[in-house]
């Protein structure tokens, strides 16, 4: 099949030609033409599958025409979880209906709202949002729902772990009752298929690669080292210069400003993104990695969600995730939409017991290389290594709380009585 085949217009045709995509990845061959019949998806697939184009493709299509006259208005409403997937899914937008007359804009948080107020006041047809921006602009007036078709809920999960599911229901009553929704999960848990529930009706399930899976292209490599070699492992397998542009994860926002301290004492153009860094700084970085002026970017799991690059074929877990389903995020950055990728983990004794976590989810063994100049010690920790890990550790589950209870506290006025009352 390829994508003439799926009777699209000449215009968005036109568009895929230009960024090389003739044959629709897997997702996007079920999905498009469901979409097209205004069918609602309940969509599950895991990320790198195409999944943005599955769902952009027939909207655009079903929006040409429309808003040719008068003021424009908000047609199409896509939520996702965070900034840089919104940002990501609003790029998509442009880049598939650059020859039509579909306009969208993106809104997020962390930034001044004033230039997002003046786009939409000129008028769009598609907004991509993260909730709270959403929610705030419509309690200000900015933004109606009122004239919405086409709904996509995107990452529904992630929504979830996020503490976004009392913003996603309250927009819910927002959006008109007629109207086709979509929604795309990687996972689906009892809560998320409740949701689905009540944002869909009688939905067409399309469901590609489980999260349990990781994508066939992708050749996974395994280091074993130990805590105080890894940085000069690392530096070891960037002497490799095929590894022109590598995506790598740290877990922790300290660990990745320490790891780009190290790589550029060597002279190794990086940066790091994380929650600590401004919306400007991370958009910064991002664009730079991608136009190949940076060849490292460090990025912790929340700040590298909806991370999009074409043709990345690197990633490297610096710290192995304690989830296995994070695992299968991370590596999922490359290896999109049938390219290769090259994943690789640095694994050092105490995260032995996660590798194989991990490979239990996959079910398969990760390849261990053997020519590593700096391996793995039985030695035990001594206590200073001991201590910093332990210590690391309680600050990474400090800071989950401390962002959960923030979440929760803004969002429900009970629970944050509740906080208020224990702490007296």
């Amino acid at each position: 099949m390829t994508f003439e085949d799926l009777k699209l217009n000449p215009s968005i045709l036109k568009a895929l030609r230009d960024e090389n995509y003739s044959v629709p990845t897997a997702i996007q061959a079920r999905a498009i033409p469901l979409v097209l019949k205004r069918e609602d998806v309940l969509g599950s697939a895991q990320t790198g599958t195409g999944k943005t184009a599955a769902f952009a493709i027939p909207i655009i299509q079903h929006l040409i025409g429309h808003n040719s006259r008068g003021k424009r208005k908000i047609l199409s409403l896509v939520v996702t979880p965070t900034r840089e997937l919104a940002i990501q899914i609003g790029e998509s937008f442009t880049t598939y209906g650059k020859y039509t007359n579909v306009k969208t804009a993106v809104i997020f948080g962390g930034v001044p709202q004033n230039p997002q107020v003046r786009t939409i006041r000129g008028g769009v047809d598609v907004l991509v949002a993260t909730p709270g921006r959403l929610l705030d602009l419509m309690d200000q007036g900015y933004i109606s729902l009122q004239d919405v078709k086409y709904f996509v809920l995107d990452e529904a999960d992630r929504m979830l772990d996020m503490g976004f599911i009392h913003d996603i229901k309250k927009l819910l009553t927002k959006l008109p009752e007629e109207r086709q929704s979509l929604f795309f999960s990687a996972t689906m848990p009892p809560k998320i298929l409740t949701l689905s529930q009540q944002i869909l009706k009688q939905p067409q399930k399309v469901t590609v690669n489980p999260v349990s899976s990781t994508a066939e292209t992708i050749k996974q490599y395994l280091y074993k080292t130990n805590k105080d070699t890894k940085k000069n492992l690392l530096l070891h397998i960037l002497k490799d210069k095929e590894i022109d542009q590598v995506l790598l994860f740290s877990r922790t926002k300290h660990g990745a400003d320490r790891i780009v301290r190290n790589l550029k004492h060597k002279h190794i153009e990086s940066a790091a993104i994380h929650g600590e860094k401004s919306q400007n700084q991370r958009q910064k970085a991002l664009k730079a990695f991608k136009q190949g002026k940076i060849r490292v970017l460090v990025a912790t799991d929340i700040a590298a969600r909806g991370i999009d690059i074409d043709k990345l074929r690197y990633v490297i877990n610096y710290d192995v995730p304690n989830e296995p389903e994070t695992y299968v995020h991370r590596i999922g950055r490359c290896g999109r939409a049938g390219e290769d990728g090259v994943a690789i983990a640095i694994c050092e004794p105490e995260e032995n017991v996660y590798v194989k976590d991990i490979e239990k989810l996959i079910k398969k063994q990760i390849e261990v290389v053997s020519d590593n100049p700096f391996p793995q010690s039985d030695k035990p920790m001594n206590k200073e290594e001991k201590k910093e890990f332990e210590k690391e550790k309680q600050r990474k589950k400090q800071e989950f709380f401390a962002n959960r209870n923030k979440k929760r506290g803004s969002q429900n006025p009970n629970f944050r009585r509740k906080n208020e009352r224990s702490r007296k």
